[in-house]
């Protein structure tokens, strides 16, 4: 646009090192992939289309109430969502979960670079610190000491 200054964006390949035991970040890996699951099974029978209202009405209550934070059940079930309508637009099955990952909504984590940690919110008011850790050699980047990265 005129009169903008461009924007330069750089990329870090990133290992994430939780501190302390990743116990309950494992469990909340777990219960978001289940309650995926629970969600994608739940709508792969019914038939008809169904708006995010809908979805909200359905699902919302039954996934706070397993202890998932307010955002992390919206993400859940539009995720879910997502993955059946992809499969029945390509004339799929029905999806089954089985690797342990999450979105997670902007509100839901906090990024300190001073300190190079990312802070999550996990499910039951739980957090997990994870420390971040750069690399600076040898990555999949282009050209000479260029880093990537992947969180």
């Amino acid at each position: 646009m005129r009169g903008e200054e461009p924007v330069v964006v750089e990329a870090f390949r990133v290992r994430a090192l939780p501190e302390g035991g990743c116990d309950h970040l494992l469990e909340f890996l777990r219960l978001y992939r289940d309650a995926v699951q629970m969600v994608v099974d739940s709508v792969w029978g019914l038939k008809a289309k169904l708006s995010k209202k809908r979805l909200h009405r359905l699902f919302y209550n039954d996934l706070v109430s397993l202890g998932l934070r307010a955002h992390h059940a919206k993400e859940v079930y539009l995720y879910a969502k997502s993955l059946v309508d992809s499969a029945r637009g390509s004339g799929g099955r029905k999806p089954v979960l089985r690797r342990l990952s999450a979105r997670i909504d902007r509100y839901d984590y906090r990024l300190d670079l001073g300190n190079t940690t990312l802070t999550l919110k996990l499910h039951s008011g739980y957090e997990v610190k994870l420390r971040l850790v750069t690399s600076r050699g040898g990555s999949r980047g282009s050209g000479a000491g260029a880093t990537t990265s992947w969180l």
